[in-house]
């Protein structure tokens, strides 16, 4: 009988242990901070996240960092919670618009949704783009109109390339590589310029 007491003590340590492993091997590997993951589960992943904006000195400051790359794991909940929050987000009444980017709701991360108006066939779907970068621009250029969701009540007339070839990874940790010209390429250069602290008023040349 002692015996057998003894077996399920020790049986019981190596699942504390096991536990105890688990989770600190899930902590260690977490590619967002606990500041970003406070933000991320602080509602339903239904709910729309605040967007960050250069009127809140708070946020203007961190609307121009550089934001991180993304080591994620594909099986990741986390990542798939934030990125739901961060489509309701774009499509929220509230926050309406065409595309996002993650630190505009707070998220140091290279992350964005983009409307792609491109693929008119398969009704201009919403697309996320994990770590997302331009490699090559066009000669020509184009002039649009672009506003902001961090930049309330203005919308000013840009000057970008036409065309660009962009590569990225998708929520299956693929890598891809794109072409993208037209009004879409425009929303990309817009979402990734975020990632990188740029603002479209910075393209403005007489400002």
């Amino acid at each position: 009988m002692k015996s057998n007491y003894i077996l399920l003590f020790v049986f019981a340590l190596l699942i504390l242990n096991s536990c105890k492993t688990n989770l600190l091997s899930t902590s260690s590997t977490s590619f967002f901070s606990d500041e970003e993951l406070k933000l991320i589960y602080e509602q339903d992943s239904s709910q729309a996240m605040r967007v960050w904006k250069i009127t809140n000195k708070e946020d203007s400051i961190f609307l121009r960092k550089t934001s991180q790359e993304v080591a994620f794991n594909p099986t990741d909940t986390t990542i798939h919670y934030f990125v739901h929050r961060l489509f309701k987000t774009v499509r929220n009444p509230n926050s309406l618009g065409v595309g996002i980017a993650a630190p505009q709701v707070g998220i140091n991360k290279r992350i964005i949704w983009v409307k792609r108006f491109d693929k008119v066939k398969e009704e201009m779907p919403f697309e996320v783009y994990i770590n997302p970068k331009i490699i090559k621009y066009s000669d020509e250029v184009k002039e649009t109109m672009e506003g902001c969701l961090s930049i309330p009540d203005r919308r000013e007339k840009v000057i970008r390339p036409d065309k660009i070839t962009i590569e990225y990874q998708t929520l299956d940790g693929k890598l891809h590589q794109e072409i993208i010209d037209g009004f879409t390429s425009v929303i990309f250069q817009h979402e990734i310029d975020h990632l990188d602290g740029i603002l479209y008023l910075d393209h403005l040349k007489n400002e």
